[in-house]
């Protein structure tokens, strides 16, 4: 639940070493003229990489936005448990969705999965323009949740090359036919990874590459969930599970 004091101060994405003044460019510029921010109104800054401060607007304008620090303010944000989330190469709008509730759930990383199914979805999320509109959308949604950490951004992979890149994670993958999530509670040691299939589902030599990397299938329920509701629903179940 969104806390009223968080919600009546702008929150802003400030990555980079902070000093004294912290300055912005166009972009939050533009968003805190749009919310009617002037000089001497109260903000919240995050790093992105774990730090958090508040301050007060020093100036605005067109292109800047300019921000003083309150340093007996700055926190300093442990990184939580290392949970990496496999999305499928799908819908653009689904998986856009998706990342930004993965960032409120403290995703550590988002990497993208190329499934034989995913290509026929058109039109798809892949390619460095949509990466970008991944990454503002985590952005956004580090800023509404009050987030210290935005997760590690992968390009998108096939899953072979995937699998041979991740050889020392807790891999889980969703499956209706899998045990219960809950029931792997000890086997969930950090760094952990879910693997969500694509719409339409896994092809079965696909299923059998996970099995032969170890990963173990897990089910979150009896119904058949789309992959953003998948994936929101497993990220809180593990993150309440993992130390």
């Amino acid at each position: 639940m969104e806390r009223a004091d968080r919600a009546s101060v702008a929150s802003f994405h400030a990555p980079g070493p902070w000093d004294g003044v912290v300055e912005l460019g166009e972009a939050p510029a533009r968003h805190a003229m749009v919310k009617r921010l002037s000089a001497g109104d109260p903000v919240r800054l995050s790093s992105g990489d774990g730090r958090r401060a508040s301050g007060v607007i020093s100036d605005v304008g067109k292109r800047h936005l300019r921000i003083a620090l309150a340093p007996e303010s700055l926190e300093s944000i442990p990184a939580p448990a290392y949970v990496e989330l496999w999305a499928p190469v799908g819908d653009r709008e689904r998986m856009l969705l998706l990342a930004e509730k993965a960032v409120e759930l403290g995703v550590s990383a988002w990497r993208p999965i190329v499934y034989r199914r995913s290509r026929s979805v058109s039109p798809r999320g892949e390619g460095e323009a949509f990466r970008e509109k991944v990454r503002l959308r985590m952005i956004g949604a580090l800023e509404q949740s009050g987030g210290a950490w935005l997760p590690e951004l992968h390009v998108e992979m096939e899953l072979e090359r995937a699998l041979e890149a991740s050889t020392r994670i807790a891999g889980v993958l969703l499956d209706p036919g899998g045990e219960p999530l809950i029931s792997l509670r000890d086997a969930l040691r950090p760094p952990v990874a879910i693997a969500l299939g694509p719409e339409g589902g896994l092809e079965v030599d696909e299923c059998a590459r996970f099995a032969e990397a170890g990963w173990r299938s897990a089910s979150i329920g009896a119904n058949v969930l789309r992959f953003e509701t998948a994936g929101i629903a497993a990220l809180a179940l593990v993150r309440s599970l993992i130390p």
